[in-house]
């Protein structure tokens, strides 16, 4: 089986992870008063949420769902339960204490919705990697 790769999905997974990293390091900082466990809290969700957005990313755009905003609402909010489930583990895990860890996942909840929806109409608005896309969409 031959893994497609799409260079919009893969800078959009970068930039979002940019975005949220500094998001969830400052979150968990402020919560544990510790900035090397929001550190290390964010330096796992950089490879688990990359993977995870990536996945997102994927069976979102195979959908048949119009473009506007309520879909990007609705893809925001799908997102954001999945990474809030994740960083409950893994600041749980990290801190040892999963009330922390549910404490910065509501609190991240909130800022990343607006910061990704955000980031959703900014990536709706650049047409990088969509020409080929399309193309490869037609062929199927």
């Amino acid at each position: 089986m031959k893994i497609k790769f799409s260079k919009r999905h893969l800078a959009k997974t970068l930039t979002w992870r940019f975005i949220a990293t500094t998001d969830t390091i400052i979150i968990a900082y402020l919560i544990s008063g510790d900035l090397n466990s929001g550190l290390k809290i964010g330096a796992i969700e950089v490879l688990t949420k990359m993977i995870l957005y990536y996945s997102h990313e994927r069976i979102w755009f195979k959908t048949k769902f119009e473009n506007s905003r309520i879909r990007h609402l609705i893809k925001s909010f799908s997102w954001r339960f999945i990474g809030t489930i994740d960083t409950v583990i893994i600041s749980g895990v990290i801190l040892g204490n999963f009330v922390a860890g549910g404490k910065i996942g509501i609190l991240e909840t909130f800022t990343k919705i607006f910061l990704y929806y955000i980031h959703e109409r900014s990536w709706y608005r650049i047409d990088y990697g969509l020409a080929k896309l399309r193309l490869r969409r037609k062929k199927d």
